[in-house]
């Protein structure tokens, strides 16, 4: 059940920089979902706030503060930790939903779970 899936080439994630979104089905619904990297290591979340079930973004695919420290929340300012999702202030009720990544000669790759899947076209 668990597959690998080629998300993106490793030098398209920067330290701080522009996610790299991507679709998934989660639990049944198609949702957006993005990667970044921080401190070295990609990471990926649903785009979907916790305080209000809204993507993050402020601008397409940016979803960290000015400082690259924190993954912030465009509409109502809730700061999630980049390397594990967890609320760190603002308005969220809990932490993003982490989608595990995994990084091996260039690539990055998502896995899939029970309730994680590609989408079907």
């Amino acid at each position: 059940m668990n597959e690998l899936l080629p998300l993106c080439n490793s030098r398209d994630l920067v330290d701080g920089g522009q996610a790299v979104p991507f679709d998934v089905n989660y639990a049944g619904q198609a949702c957006r979902a993005f990667a970044v990297r921080f401190k070295g290591l990609p990471h990926a979340y649903l785009n979907r706030c916790t305080h209000v079930a809204m993507e993050l973004d402020w601008q397409p695919n940016r979803v960290f503060d000015d400082s690259g420290e924190w993954l912030l929340c465009a509409s109502h300012g809730a700061a999630y930790l980049p390397d594990t999702g967890q609320c760190a202030g603002g308005p969220c009720h809990g932490g993003l939903v982490k989608i595990t990544l995994s990084e091996s000669g260039g690539v990055v790759y998502w896995h899939s779970a029970y309730n994680l899947l590609p989408l079907a076209f």
